[in-house]
């Protein structure tokens, strides 16, 4: 694996995606997204389309893959307003890809898809943030470090980087000497944080940032990690698409 410059020598990144149980059983493919790169930066993104939303997959893939590329190699000092540029960008193409058949703002609306993220250069960094996912940060000297969920005037309602007002539900989280990150679609935010979502739930964050510490093979990592997403009890509590990208050894 190719590091960005600053990244330790034991950095590494356990990811899986996996369909809830209300798209496994209407036949649909899970709407999650996620991507992580090296550059000069670490970048890594989870995205969550839009289940309202005829395109929310292409959405979301279309936020993890430019956000990835523009954001890889930006200055930390510069990097909100760069994030703020790249989303843009990201707007821009959709407003004339092939399915918006409005070829303006209107038709954003089909691509909906939440954003949560992490840039991390040389032991700083920052979570960027639109909607019900979240992001956790564990370290030696912090207990955590979370970017919380945030939901509109009801629990079922949430936030996206396609609507009119996304600017003003962009969030950000400083962080800094921290060992390990997890990204979360909202699908595993009920586990991984208290109900009121000021604590998180230690049971379920803590077991599995220590096996994927210690498990040696990247590809028996991602295998638990993917059978955890599936269990019955996890799709019993949240029948919702579940996405976990977790990077370690920072």
């Amino acid at each position: 694996m190719i590091r960005a410059i600053g990244m330790s020598k034991k950095t590494k990144i356990v990811a899986a995606s996996v369909a809830g149980k209300l798209h496994f059983n209407n036949k649909m493919s899970c709407q999650d997204c996620y991507k992580h790169t090296f550059g000069k930066n670490l970048v890594a993104i989870v995205s969550d389309g839009a289940g309202s939303a005829k395109y929310g997959k292409i959405g979301a893939k279309a936020v993890c893959e430019t956000l990835c590329d523009l954001l890889k190699n930006s200055n930390l000092r510069n990097i909100e307003s760069d994030i703020v540029n790249a989303i843009q960008v990201v707007r821009q193409k959709l407003l004339i890809h092939r399915f918006n058949k409005t070829k303006n703002e209107d038709g954003l609306a089909c691509f909906a898809a939440t954003i949560v993220g992490v840039v991390y250069y040389k032991n700083k960094g920052v979570f960027f943030h639109i909607g019900d996912g979240a992001a956790l940060a564990l370290g030696e000297n912090i207990d955590f470090i979370a970017s919380r969920p945030e939901n509109g005037n009801f629990s079922c309602e949430t936030f996206f980087f396609t609507q009119d007002t996304w600017r003003e539900n962009l969030r950000f989280t400083k962080i800094d000497k921290v060992k390990s990150i997890l990204l979360m679609s909202d699908g595993l935010t009920s586990f991984a944080f208290s109900r009121d979502f000021k604590d998180i739930e230690q049971k379920f964050v803590y077991p599995i940032n220590d096996y994927l510490f210690n498990e040696k093979s990247c590809v028996k990592a991602k295998k638990a990690l993917i059978n955890t997403l599936k269990t019955p009890k996890a799709q019993q509590l949240n029948n919702d698409d579940k996405t976990l990208v977790w990077i370690g050894g920072l």
